[in-house]
């Protein structure tokens, strides 16, 4: 970690104006500006985890990597453990903000408004300078090139002011942390998605509920909830085997300090898994719980022979008759009441009662230690708190005839089955297939959460990190340029935006709660917020700490009439106990978490498939419905109502998932996201009619992410077209000056001198901004196109859209070769346009070859800078042509020789028939050699300055 106070310290003392007593301000908050107290009360707290963890991992927070680091400016004065000598504990930060080196930062903001000067100019040449020979591509051109300039600028803009937050693990100890091993922290609900336990591999989803187990958070404020939207007895038996397992894993983790605290990766280390551990037992135990997880991944993988047997057995011994339903049996002799492996009424997909079940009760307060070692038992925990975090195993009700809005009617029954039983004021989601690579990740979040001015923050957003991504990464599965990039400089604005997973959530503002004040101009511009924000509102919020509240009831000061939430008064009971602290909590809320029956029941009644019909949910409550991407617009409609969000990105990275190699299922990801961000346009959430509590450039950030698939209309034009031009005859420019080529010159260059800076402050290298680019063409080819398509027949013909599940599965032989998915071919209607892109590409440039070789064209040298060009767009689509010729795409060579046969068998053809290009030999187009570059200079200086903007 680099040393000092740092910037958010510095921004804490100006804000400011009092000293904390450890008590909250007369406001009601108990983190505000106007007192500046650093003290949040909590409930009950918690055991500490594991000494021995604590100390192995406690420096292990830090910027995404060394890197990054040379772009920070910290300030000497308040820079070291020295800077705060003399301040209360009580008063010192959580976490830090520092700043990008003006270095890199002056350069950048001075070079993006002299490309966009540039770029202006050389528009208004192109307008200036006609082509009275083909008018209507000359006007299609201008549209092209200021479609792309005007993109490039709504990517550039937010963009402006990149900042990096530092979470303080050490002090978030030493102000939480009680000496007797109990902590202050506030409770955490975790969210675990799941919806086909075959298209999402079960040892994958048991991984992620085993790390998170294991992470170091106080046991008792951990809860984990797996929805199940597949309601199959082998996801539920899956978690049964997990919690089974995790009474050895987690003890483990927690005796050695083990990172990451996923088992199948930390196994799988290619380090030597006893470097720098000499104790004896270590050895000793994790050759044992080595042998212990194989065993679990043993009866894992048999578990759906096991459910099938067992249940023709309870089957044949009830003498069923041909055609009577026949149940799927629970290990206790029960039928399960969810999806049947034989479907039947009630009991299928779509069609089965809600479930919640309590695999792993609520722990005790005080910490548990394990036996020492023995015959039967050779692992020594007897000096290791043995407790396991609550985990709740819910599928929600399905039925006929209702929408049940995929992955955000999940989440949205999660938060009230959660709150009914746990009601933990943050929340963290996570995908099945992510797991917690840094056990210290929940603590770096919260840190978030807790610190100074931290109350108006809605969300806390994480990076998502990608493990089993071939080494070139050739689809940019990693994307590295959108989330070092986009959302670490969006935390300089109002903040990042919800991208679906890794997010730690304030719960009150997933229930429609405003924030305790607003200031939307944020550290780039601190004035701004008093332009946009009302200076005297009464906030919902404000009232739940007041006397006034509590006198008039719980209900009294809900943003939303009750009938929003719903009809059951035990969820809604919970909302005035869902802040951090809340006046409301009571001795009895402290002692425990109750699950007794009546408890388990009023659960599964708030996640009935009919409880939102005629309430808020989905759209002023919750997860918001209508579009496939929820995560997006429920960010949105956070930050428009002056909530803010933070982006933390630590070292070794918090959350790491599996992410689809194969090109297939690649496309449909990004065709899923781009027709997500239209529905968005296209629907009440547009942020072009956001509430001015948006920031401007937050504002344009939103602008961007969903309008950027109506980039491929343009792009489809400017990657035909040129090639095209060479059979035609027909150019875009058609007599280039030396102006013309002083415009180019500056945006090009400027473009590839930005791109440098910020590969440079980002921490990102120069080729993932070129993968990056490459796979910005095959999407906006395929994907971007197809999606415009899509919404616009929605849009105009009212027709849903409905999505595949993106399969995680690997459909090649993984034990031979661990990228074997990589070169699966399965073809898709979203190749079509790609392939035709490339074959014109490829003939454009022989026939260009070929009249240069007849004769026709002399200036052989100016039909250079079109052939370029053409090149250059088959250089963007060289992974799509890898990935489409399969296994044979692993040897470059192949791709290579198939463009080259193509390119000569055309120019042959096209010089030995002479029907093609008629009698007139080489002065037939003369002239035409004239304007060969000038044509493609042209798409270059609208098309390139886009090349790299959207990542």
């Amino acid at each position: 970690m680099a040393p000092g106070g740092g910037e958010g310290r510095r921004n804490g003392e100006q804000q400011a104006n009092g000293k904390s007593n450890g008590n909250g301000c007369v406001c009601g908050f108990p983190v505000c500006a106007c007192a500046g107290a650093a003290a949040v009360a909590s409930a009950a707290s918690s055991a500490d985890m594991d000494r021995v963890a604590v100390a192995a991992t406690e420096g292990q927070i830090g910027a995404v990597n060394d890197e990054s680091w040379v772009a920070v400016d910290l300030s000497d004065d308040l820079s070291g453990d020295g800077g705060d000598d003399g301040v209360a504990i009580e008063d010192r930060p959580v976490f830090r903000t520092e700043k990008i080196k003006g270095i890199l930062l002056h350069p950048y903001r001075v070079l993006i408004f002299v490309r966009l000067i540039a770029f202006t100019l050389f528009v208004i040449w192109r307008i200036s300078h006609r082509n009275p020979d083909a008018l209507w591509l000359w006007v299609t051109s201008i549209a092209g090139e200021f479609w792309f300039g005007f993109s490039w600028l709504l990517d550039q803009l937010p963009k402006l002011n990149p900042i990096n937050r530092v979470p303080d693990l050490t002090v978030l100890r030493q102000r939480f942390d009680r000496a007797d091993g109990t902590s202050r922290l506030p409770g955490l609900d975790i969210f675990v998605t799941t919806a086909d336990p075959f298209k999402e591999p079960i040892l994958s989803t048991a991984n992620s509920i085993l790390s998170i187990l294991a992470a170091d958070y106080p046991v008792e404020k951990n809860t984990c909830y797996l929805s199940d939207d597949s309601g199959m007895l082998l996801t539920y038996e899956a978690m049964v085997e997990a919690a089974k397992f995790a009474t050895v894993w987690v003890p483990f983790c927690r005796k050695h300090g083990i990172e990451p605290r996923g088992p199948e990766s930390y196994f799988e280390l290619k380090s030597h898994p006893y470097m720098g551990r000499s104790q004896e037992d270590f050895v000793n135990d994790r050759r044992r719980v080595r042998k212990e997880y194989d065993e679990f991944k043993a009866r894992i993988n048999g578990l759906e022979h096991d459910i099938k047997q067992r249940s023709d057995s309870y089957n044949a011994a009830r003498g069923l008759k041909d055609g009577e339903p026949r149940a799927t049996w629970m290990a206790d002799g029960s039928q399960w009441e969810g999806t049947w492996v034989e479907p039947s009424e009630n009991h299928r997909k779509g069609d089965h009662t809600g479930i919640v079940l309590v695999l792993v009760n609520h722990p005790s307060h005080s910490r548990q230690f394990g036996p020492p070692a023995s015959a039967d038992n050779p692992l020594d925990f007897s000096m290791v708190d043995t407790r396991l975090p609550m985990l709740v195993y819910v599928s929600r009700e399905k039925r006929p005839g209702f929408n049940h809005e995929k992955k955000a009617g999940a989440m949205n029954a999660l938060t009230r089955c959660s709150a009914v039983l746990t009601n933990s004021p943050f929340i963290l989601n996570l995908d099945c297939d992510h797991y917690i690579n840094n056990s210290q990740a929940l603590r770096a979040g919260i840190c978030f959460m807790l610190g100074r001015d931290s109350d108006t923050v809605a969300f806390v957003q994480f990076p998502q990190r990608f493990e089993g991504v071939d080494p070139t990464d050739l689809y940019a599965n990693h994307n590295r340029i959108f989330f070092d990039g986009t959302l670490r400089a969006l935390d300089g604005m109002q903040g990042p935006i919800y991208v679906g997973t890794g997010c730690l959530f304030r719960r009150i503002t997933l229930y429609g709660f405003d924030p305790p004040r607003i200031n939307v101009g944020g550290p780039c511009f601190p004035k701004l917020g008093g332009m946009f924000a009302k200076t005297k509102y009464e906030k919902p919020g404000l009232e739940m700490t007041t006397k006034a509240a509590v006198a008039k009831g719980k209900h009294g000061f809900l943003p939303l009439p009750k009938k929003s939430y719903g009809k059951s008064d035990a969820f809604v009971d919970s909302i005035p106990r869902a802040s951090h602290p809340s006046p409301f909590a009571n001795a009895a809320g402290d002692a425990g978490v109750v699950t007794d029956e009546a408890t388990i029941t009023e659960a599964v009644a708030v996640t009935t498939a009919a409880y939102e019909k005629k309430t808020g949910w989905g759209s002023n409550i919750g997860w918001v419905y209508g579009t496939v991407t929820e995560d997006v617009v429920t960010g949105y409609r956070m930050h428009i109502k002056g909530w803010r969000s933070r982006y933390c990105s630590i070292y070794p990275h918090a959350f790491i998932g599996t992410a689809p190699i194969n090109l297939t299922e690649r496309l449909y990801q990004v065709l899923r996201w781009s027709t997500g961000s239209l529905e968005i346009f296209f629907s009440r959430n547009n942020p072009l009619f956001g509430s001015t509590f948006l920031h401007p450039l937050q504002r344009v950030a939103y602008i961007n992410i969903t309008t950027y698939p109506f980039t491929a209309i343009f792009l489809i034009f400017y990657t035909t077209v040129p090639a095209l031009s060479f059979v035609t005859g027909h150019f875009i420019v058609q007599r280039p000056t030396t102006m013309f080529y002083v415009y180019l010159a500056i945006v090009l260059g400027t473009l590839l001198i930005l791109a440098v800076l910020e590969v440079k402050w980002a921490g990102v290298t120069v080729f993932e901004w070129f993968r990056n680019g490459q796979f910005w063409m095959t999407a906006s080819c395929s994907a971007y196109l197809a999606a415009v398509c899509q919404v616009l027949v929605k849009v105009v013909f009212r027709r849903d859209i409905s999505f595949k599940l993106t399969s995680k599965q690997p459909a090649g032989d993984e034990k031979k070769d661990p990228y074997a998915d990589l070169y699966v071919v399965r073809w898709t209607w979203l190749m079509v346009t790609p392939i035709i892109i490339i074959m014109v590409n490829i003939v454009g440039s022989a026939v260009a070859f070929a009249k240069v070789l007849d004769g026709e064209w002399t200036h052989w040298l100016k039909v250079a800078g079109g052939v370029f060009f053409n090149f250059w767009v088959l250089f963007h689509l060289y992974p799509f042509a890898k990935g489409l010729l399969g296994r044979h795409g692993k040897t470059p060579v192949v791709v290579l020789v198939w463009w080259a046969f193509t390119f000569v068998i055309t120019a042959v053809l096209y010089i030995n028939i002479p029907h093609i290009h008629g009698p007139g030999g080489k002065h037939g187009h003369g002239a035409l050699g004239r304007h060969a570059h000038g044509h493609h200079g042209g798409k270059l200086g609208g098309f390139e300055g886009e090349a790299y903007g959207w990542p």
